[in-house]
This record gives structure tokens, sequence and C-alpha cells, in this order.
């Protein structure tokens, strides 16, 4: 069975990049036996903490996609970011924004693979781990990364987003 094309597009562009997992291996996509929807839910199901999730949300900052690659430990400050970054108006993305810049679905965006690269900042605390997970393109899909690698392949902007 072939994988989904988001997949597919995922690990596409890990390879393009040479990315690494936190052993130095290169990075890939791996398929769960379920979807995962939220960061406990992956941090349980790959036994790591839940700080070591790399969610992705995406934002409407000013009717611009805007990338936040966070730890799963805690939530976004939208008010912080949003007069860091210099935005009038920062809000979590509808489905259908996410799906027209990402290609992909709340739940299941990876860092890369998008039709057009995105704007994205890195949270530091990620920094904090030896190996971080990403979302692979779809719920159940996940691939292993570090915190320099998510920086390097989406030409991130390392942040405090908390």
């Amino acid at each position: 069975m072939q994988p989904h094309p988001n997949v597919q597009a995922v690990q596409r562009a890990l390879d393009e990049a040479g990315a690494r997992d936190g052993s130095g291996g290169a990075s890939q996509v791996r398929l769960l036996p379920e979807a995962v929807h939220t960061a406990a839910a992956a941090a349980e199901a790959l036994g790591v903490g839940v700080g070591a999730i790399a969610n992705s949300l995406v934002f409407d900052a000013d009717d611009a996609p805007l990338l936040v690659l966070t730890s799963g430990a805690h939530r976004v400050d939208t008010a912080g970011l949003a007069a860091g970054l210099g935005v009038t108006h920062l809000r979590r993305a509808t489905p259908e924004f996410v799906k027209r810049h990402t290609g992909q679905v709340i739940g299941g965006v990876a860092p890369v693979g998008h039709p057009r690269p995105l704007r994205t900042l890195v949270d530091t605390a990620l920094d904090g781990h030896a190996e971080v997970w990403a979302a692979g393109g779809v719920p159940q899909a996940v691939f292993p990364t570090t915190y320099a690698e998510l920086l390097r392949i989406t030409s991130g902007t390392p942040t405090e987003v908390a």
C-alpha cells in the first residue's frame, strides 16, 4: 500500500534537506497504528515526554500563514507573539486556511512538505530535548529530528513562544 501523498511529500522534503534524527540517522516518517491529534496522545504513542513533541500550529498573521513549531508542553502566547512580530491580528487559522497553505490537515501538519515554504518560528523550549518528534503530513504520521534540524530544514527562527 502506497503512503498518503502528504506523507510522501514530507519524506521527500526530509530527504532533499538531508534531515537527521537525534542519533544522526536519516529522519524517516513513521506511521503509528492510530491517529494522534494531540501532543499528549503522540507522546504516549511514542513513549516520550510531551515536551519532546513539536506541535505544528498554523496561525493567520494579518492574512499571511505563520507556522509555529511549539513544544507540546505549553501553549503559544498569541498576544505576546503578535506584539513581538508586529502583527495586528494573530489567530488560529481555520481548517480551510491551513489546508490551502500547507496542503495538510490540522492534526497532521508537518514542518515541511508544503506547496510553498512558510514563515516558521521554532520554540526554543524544544532545544532542551536531544530528539523531538513532529507530524508527518497526516494525523498518524510522525518523524524524529532535533531542534537544530527543525531550524535548518524550515529556515525557522528560534523564538520563545510561551
